[in-house]
């Protein structure tokens, strides 16, 4: 687990530095035909990671060292954060590894737009968060 201090900003705001930069990146592979949907949602869970650790950071709260989303949503929903508006983000959870390693047999669960929104909003929020401390 991460360790860190009592509403450590700093990390958070690192984390969420990082998150922004997955996040440039999954707004310039819009084309489908350029950038494989694999690598779009390997970036797509990267910036929902980071930016999940950010705001468990921001709580002063360990997180644990997994890719796993629904784990980091149900950790700070058990601190009292309100994540119900980005649980469904926890299906990109599989883009972490297994997908990295073998092909899509599925489409993506959204449109690539729509999940760039859901990304940026998911970030703006947690900004808002640390803006507020």
């Amino acid at each position: 687990m991460s360790e860190p201090e009592e509403n450590d900003g700093e990390h958070a705001r690192e984390m969420l530095a990082m998150a922004r930069k997955d996040l440039r990146a999954l707004e310039h592979m819009q084309d489908a035909a350029a950038f494989e949907d694999e690598i779009f949602g390997f970036h797509a869970q990267q910036a929902i990671e980071k930016t999940l650790k950010a705001w468990m950071a921001h709580r002063g709260l360990a997180y644990p060292l997994t890719h796993n989303l629904e784990v980091l949503l149900t950790a700070l929903r058990e601190e009292g954060a309100e994540v119900d508006p980005f649980w469904t983000l926890e299906r990109y959870t599989d883009f972490a590894v297994m997908l990295r390693y073998e092909a899509l047999e599925k489409d993506m669960p959204e449109a690539r737009p729509k999940i760039v929104e859901q990304v940026k909003r998911l970030i703006q929020h947690v900004d808002q968060r640390l803006a507020e401390a």
